[in-house]
């Protein structure tokens, strides 16, 4: 099953529907649960929750490309290959990620900046979103050694347990006991992901343990990788999360934060889809790339493209039919959605299609600094987006998605050029 691009495309689109069902979950849930100003605090919880697992600033990805180049051949690429002590040095760079958020949290609550009256909820609720950075590090290092099928299949159980535990709240469950047993469930599945990484790569304690050794190895020999993933990280994270804080200071009328909500939802959806189409490829793609064969290269990235599409196209297609009575249902009612703005997300998501499956295949080749060139013309149009919509008065959420979608289109032409490029460049080497 690893080795079949098939069934590995099967299991992780099995993974993203049962992933999806909780995203909405949570939405259908807590939109019930909370009073409504309550439940936009929750809103930019689940934000500041997206940026602190985005800012991993790519480090991730970056083992992934490394580890994977080491796994292909097993021969250490000189003074600058890949060690073993790096995957402690990334948990501990993790750990120190939560505490820090974590820490924010607190300040922000303590001094009332997110009103609430129910902090203990929220931090819950926050701890649960930070436990997919490890499982991010669980993911990639297993996918890096050939253990894609392993992952997903463990994911799965691990979701379907998360979801039950989140619908009982409906049945009278506390939340918060319910959150914590779903932090307790994802460390048992994580850490018996890591006992097999471990295994495979034949680690000790040790390995873990050599802070000092794997840190200074990482910032003698790659910290050019890892300046250009962290600033490519933070500028998306920035394009994606940034709108939710600026509606909020730009207007208190509820729907054009729900309005974003629900297109960051489908566009989460179709990223999540084309990941698990572009990751059941990436084994053959990051071996036609390394060993050179470009005509495989390009035969799997039209593939890729294709099939990201057909997603796409199937996604925009159900908006069309079914998305006012979705977005009417997950929102309990509490705002409505019309056809032209339906018709902005379908166009936005369109153009995410290109530019998702750019980013997942370059990371995992290790194109950072190219990434993040890409990445700075959808920043600044994604901040600009806000503030020029406000000047329309009356128009401001048809105006923020319309801008929105057209920064989206530009980027996707760019990252279009990227992808022929890559072939191009790899071809003349």
């Amino acid at each position: 099953m690893e080795g079949s691009a098939r069934f590995l495309a099967l299991i992780k689109l099995t993974n993203v529907g049962l992933t999806l069902i909780w995203g909405f979950a949570v939405t259908y849930v807590f939109v019930r649960i909370l009073p409504l100003r309550e439940f936009q605090a929750f809103l930019l919880l689940v934000a500041f929750g997206n940026f602190t697992v985005s800012a991993e600033f790519g480090l991730t990805s970056i083992i992934y490309a490394r580890l994977r180049r080491y796994w292909l051949d097993h021969t250490d690429d000189g003074a600058a290959g890949f060690r073993l002590e790096e995957m402690g040095v990334l948990f501990l760079f993790l750990g120190m990620l939560i505490f820090g958020g974590l820490a924010v949290l607190l300040v922000v609550l303590t001094a009332g900046v997110v009103d609430t009256s129910m902090p203990l909820l929220f931090i819950l609720f926050f701890l649960s979103a930070c436990v997919n950075l490890p499982a991010l590090l669980a993911k990639r290092a297993l996918a890096a050694v050939d253990g894609n099928f392993l992952w997903e299949a463990l994911d799965c159980l691990r979701r379907l347990m998360i979801i039950a535990l989140l619908l009982l709240i409906l049945n009278g469950l506390d939340p918060r006991l319910s959150i914590v047993l779903q932090i307790a469930i994802s460390l048992v599945v994580i850490g018996y992901a890591i006992a097999l990484v471990h295994r495979r790569l034949g680690m000790t304690a040790q390995h873990w343990l050599a802070f000092r050794r794997g840190g200074g190895h990482v910032r003698t020999h790659y910290l050019h990788d890892i300046g250009a993933s962290a600033l490519f990280t933070m500028s998306e994270i920035a394009a994606y999360n940034a709108p939710y804080f600026m509606i909020a200071l730009a207007t208190q009328d509820a729907r054009p934060m729900l309005l974003f909500d629900f297109f960051f939802k489908m566009s989460r959806a179709l990223s999540m889809a084309i990941r698990a189409m572009v990751e059941a490829a990436l084994p053959r793609i990051t071996r036609a790339f390394h060993s050179g064969d470009i005509a495989r290269l390009r035969q799997l990235l039209v593939r890729a493209l294709g099939a990201a599409f057909f997603f796409a196209l199937v996604a925009s297609a159900a908006l069309l039919f079914i998305g006012q009575w979705l977005f009417a249902k997950l929102f309990a009612g509490r705002a409505a959605i019309g056809i032209v703005d339906l018709l902005l997300i379908d166009g936005a998501l369109l153009a995410l299609t290109v530019i998702c499956v750019s980013v997942y295949i370059q990371a995992a080749l290790g194109r950072f600094g190219h990434l993040l060139k890409r990445s700075l013309p959808f920043l600044v149009g994604a901040l600009l987006s806000v503030p020029v919509a406000a000047l329309l008065d009356d128009w401001f959420d048809v105006g923020f998605l319309g801008l929105y979608t057209l920064t989206l289109l530009m980027v996707s032409a760019l990252h279009a050029l990227s992808l022929r490029g890559l072939v191009e460049g790899h071809s003349r080497r």
